[in-house]
């Protein structure tokens, strides 16, 4: 049997998609400019921002998952990252006319916060985005060059706020009692389980006939200051102290992704919360 081979460019994400990938369907290749020292998949040296490091890559690549984390939150590192690293990346690929498949990992900051008037309005892939800042000017830039260069192959999945093992900064701030929780309406909490959104990526790579867009989080949104109390709570820790805010988040649904035929293992984000603290 034929193997699939997927490349997997970025960090955590990829490491989790590489422990789902079944090794019997998939030859797995990961890229990064200094790759760890691990078994878990066959490591290419290479730096997207570098065109002649990614010459010599596998011709026999089929599938990738793009998913590498901006070096700094600011304008030059998110032009590297997302619209230069994809434009180099396929620059190396396409050529070789075999991608089935190439899964661009992005963001839901692309849509900014519903005003107060609709906060309880649902945001989906129809919703219009906008590129009013330089994290979604960048991220939206690559998708355009993904769609136009890959038609039909290309899908991005802009992910809601990652959670799971080692990821515990929520937590160590209200245990601090340094988190202050935004209070007023517009304000929404959407995750997904790291788990979660390695399957999301595994489930888009594999789907026949995508659509070019998928929202992906647990399909749970709540009001931000009732979530943290909540997870305060299972801290059991004091509530963090809240202000009144200008909206700062929007309700997202994952009813694309769902219809697709994926199904989220942590559908609530408090009880993935709830397992990882019971696992230590």
């Amino acid at each position: 049997m034929t193997k699939n081979v997927v490349l997997l460019i970025g960090g955590d994400l990829c490491r989790h998609v590489a422990a789902q990938l079944d090794p019997a369907h998939w030859e797995i290749w990961g890229l990064r400019r200094n790759p760890p020292a691990d078994a878990s998949m066959r490591w290419i040296q290479a730096d997207l921002a570098d065109p002649a490091s990614l010459r010599d890559l596998p011709q026999a690549i089929s599938h990738v998952a793009y998913a590498p984390s901006p070096d700094a939150r600011e304008p030059t590192s998110y032009q590297t990252t997302y619209p230069l690293g994809v434009t180099h990346l396929l620059d190396a690929l396409v050529p070789t006319n075999r991608i089935k498949r190439f899964v661009l990992v992005g963001s839901t900051v692309v849509w900014p916060p519903t005003d107060a008037a609709d906060a309880m309005t649902w945001v989906d892939e129809s919703t219009p985005a906008h590129a009013d800042n330089f994290r979604s000017r960048a991220i939206l830039q690559a998708e355009a060059t993904l769609h136009e260069r890959l038609p039909g192959c290309g899908v991005a999945l802009r992910l809601g706020g990652i959670y799971g093992a080692g990821r515990t900064r929520l937590i160590e701030r209200l245990r601090s009692g340094q988190l202050m929780s935004p209070d007023g309406p517009g304000h929404w909490s959407n995750r997904i389980h790291i788990e979660d959104a390695a399957s999301a990526c595994i489930h888009l790579l594999g789907l026949s006939d995508p659509a070019d867009c998928y929202i992906g989080t647990d399909g749970h949104p709540t009001d931000t200051r009732e979530f943290h109390r909540d997870l305060a709570d299972l801290l059991e820790v004091p509530h963090p102290a809240s202000r009144c805010l200008p909206p700062t988040g929007k309700r997202l649904s994952n009813a694309r992704l769902v219809g697709s035929g994926w199904t989220p293992r942590w559908p609530d984000a408090l009880a993935g919360y709830r397992a990882m603290l019971a696992a230590g």
